[in-house]
C-alpha cells in the first residue's frame, strides 16, 4: 500500500514531562511488551469480508527496506515501549497509551512525517498507526522521541487482521487512509483496501460520530471510493455528496506532492459513523 501521510517536521512537540519512559510505557501496554520488532512478524491474512477465499489476498506491496542506522536504533531502543505485533490480541488503549483520551488508527503512514505532525497538533488525541514498512516505524520512532510526542504507537502488520481481531467494537473516533496503494489495473481491483467489505468492518470499529477518512490523486480510484462509502448504510457522507474540502489539519503528504506534481487532482472523502 502506498502509506498514508508523509510530510515535514511536527509544528509543535508535547511536552516532555509528559512522554512516557520506555519501562512506564511498557508497562502501560497490558502484557503487549516484547511483542516481535518490525520486521518479523507475518503480515499475511484472509480478507474475513471477502467470500469464500480463492486464496489469501493482500491489499499492499510487503517493503521492507534498507534501515540507517537511525532507524534500526529507534526500533532496538523504542519498541518495546511505542510498538505492538499484530498478533491477534485484543489492545486495552487505555493501558496501550495510558490515558482514556479518544484514539484514532491511520493505516499505513509512510515514513511518519505527517503522522507524527498530526500528533504534535493534537495531544489529546492518541494516534494508533499501522504499517508494515520498517525503515518507516524507524523513522516514525525517532519523530517520537525528536518531538517528544507521548500519543502515538505504533502497529507493525496487516491493519485487516489489527481490525478484526485486536480492535473492539465502537472503539475508535477516527480511521486515516490517506493515499493507499490504487492497485490501478482491473484485474488487482480486489486487492484495493477500501472495498466493501473493508469499509464494513471498518465503519463497525467506528464509535458513534466517529470518522472515515480517507484520500487519494487517483481519480477512478476516488471515484471507487465514493461508491464504496456511500454504499455503507452506517456511514454518512460529511459533504452531502461528492468530496469533502481538504481539512486544513490535514498535513501535505509525499504522495500528494509527487501526484500534484503529476497533474493529479486529490480527493478527500470524510464519512462519519451513524
Amino acid at each position: 500500500m502506498s502509506s498514508a501521510a508523509p510530510t515535514e517536521s511536527a509544528d509543535r512537540a508535547a511536552s516532555a514531562a509528559a512522554v512516557p519512559t520506555a519501562a512506564s510505557a511498557a508497562a502501560g501496554v497490558s502484557g503487549r511488551a516484547g511483542s516481535p520488532p518490525p520486521g518479523t512478524a507475518s503480515t499475511l491474512v484472509p480478507d474475513p469480508f471477502a467470500g469464500p477465499p480463492v486464496g489469501e489476498v493482500r491489499t499492499f506491496h510487503p517493503r521492507r527496506g534498507r534501515l540507517s542506522p537511525q532507524q534500526q536504533n529507534a526500533i532496538d531502543r523504542m519498541w518495546d515501549a511505542y510498538g505492538i505485533g499484530v498478533d491477534g490480541t485484543p489492545v486495552d488503549f487505555a493501558a496501550l497509551f495510558g490515558n482514556p483520551s479518544p484514539v484514532v488508527l491511520e493505516i499505513g503512514f509512510g515514513m511518519g512525517e505527517a503522522t507524527a505532525r498530526m500528533a504534535a497538533a493534537d495531544p489529546g488525541t492518541n494516534i494508533l498507526a499501522t504499517d508494515i514498512h520498517t525503515p518507516g516505524i524507524g523513522n516514525l520512532l525517532h519523530l517520537v522521541e525528536t518531538n517528544r510526542l507521548a500519543n502515538v504507537r505504533i502497529a507493525e502488520g496487516d491493519a485487516v487482521r489489527l481490525l478484526t481481531e485486536m480492535v473492539a467494537p465502537e472503539s475508535l473516533a477516527g480511521i486515516r487512509v490517506y493515499f493507499p496503494d490504487p492497485w490501478p489495473k482491473s484485474k488487482h481491483h480486489k486487492r484495493r483496501l477500501i472495498r466493501p467489505g473493508f469499509t464494513a468492518l471498518a465503519a463497525s470499529r467506528l464509535a458513534p460520530g466517529g470518522t472515515l477518512h480517507c484520500a487519494t490523486d487517483w481519480a477512478p480510484y476516488a471515484a471507487w471510493m465514493l461508491e464504496v462509502l456511500d454504499a455503507e448504510p452506517t456511514l454518512r457522507n460529511t459533504a452531502g455528496h461528492g468530496y469533502a474540502p481538504r481539512p486544513d489539519w490535514r498535513p501535505m503528504t509525499r504522495f500528494e506532492r509527487q501526484g500534484l506534481a503529476k497533474g493529479h487532482e486529490v480527493a478527500d472523502l470524510v464519512f462519519r459513523r451513524a
